[in-house]
């Protein structure tokens, strides 16, 4: 395993816990044609009004162009480093076609400098590689999967997650997701092989809070120690109870403890086979 345990020398380090990145890196520096600036939006609108609330402060970061279309097909390539994205909690690996382009990519557990992958309709089902999902074998697991073909990886990209593949039906591809919701997607999207690096992230302990500043988090304000104006949990003389049967967020709208928050006429309903489990037994 390769978490830094620190001894108690402050209350801060006292439990504290980091990524031992000099065993889990390949060293090198970002690619420079690969890296940008900018301004991050901090949680607020055009007039400058906060829209988000609990973002703000934090690190400056650089950008890493990570390339999630994948429309280099056929074209074999090589991960020439394993580097930290400062966006996401996987790793990025950069990617060098046989054609000499270099890509970012999110990098998949078990893939070391040296190893190659391709994007092709004809590619063996091997860690890495990328396929249609309707060419791919139940029980496989899979990580950065479109939900329309062509329009680049948007499910399943956080540290050390994958979905399974539990059927395949009348053209969609039945994914299991880390959620535990079990969804329909059609079988011409493309997904990778394996699981997404760096499983060991969800052990990390923060351990004080200057540590979650400085990832650009702004404290939270619980509810109940708010004014009755200001949020539906807040009054009481001392210490009271919420007052209700069901936690509500600020807006009123159910939130937490188990309970379900999805819209009732979202979109993707369509596309469920089984909604997630709720709740701490999960």
């Amino acid at each position: 395993m390769s978490l830094k345990i620190y001894k108690p020398r402050t209350p801060g380090t006292r439990g504290m816990t980091t990524l031992n990145y000099r065993e889990l890196l390949s060293g090198h520096r970002p690619t420079k044609a690969l890296v940008s600036g900018g301004k991050r939006a901090v949680g607020r609108n055009a007039a400058g009004r906060i829209t988000t609330r609990h973002k703000g402060g934090g690190h400056k970061r650089k950008f890493r162009a990570v390339d999630f279309r994948y429309d280099k097909k056929n074209i074999p390539a090589k991960i020439a480093s394993i580097e930290y994205d400062p966006f996401r909690s996987g790793f990025i690996g950069l990617a060098i076609y046989a054609d000499g382009e270099k890509r970012y990519v999110v990098l998949p557990q078990k893939m070391r400098v040296g190893d190659s992958f391709i994007v092709s309709e004809t590619a063996t089902v091997t860690v890495g590689n990328r396929l249609p999902l309707g060419k791919l074998p139940v029980g496989a697991f899979v990580y950065n999967i479109e939900l329309k073909p062509g329009s680049g990886g948007k499910l399943v990209r956080s540290a050390g997650t994958y979905a399974e593949i539990v059927a395949q039906d009348a053209g969609y591809t039945h994914l299991k997701m880390p959620s535990t919701e079990i969804r329909r997607v059609i079988g011409t999207s493309w997904a990778s092989v394996g699981e997404v690096a760096n499983p060991e992230h969800r052990l990390v302990n923060i351990g004080k809070a200057g540590r979650t500043r400085w990832k650009g988090v702004r404290p939270t304000v619980r509810g109940t120690a708010m004014n009755p104006v200001d949020h539906p949990h807040g009054g009481g003389e001392g210490r009271q109870g919420r007052g209700l049967r069901r936690a509500k967020s600020m807006w009123g709208k159910p939130t937490g403890k188990g309970q379900k928050t999805r819209r009732p006429k979202k979109y993707s309903n369509v596309f469920l086979v089984s909604r997630r489990r709720v709740g701490k037994r999960r």
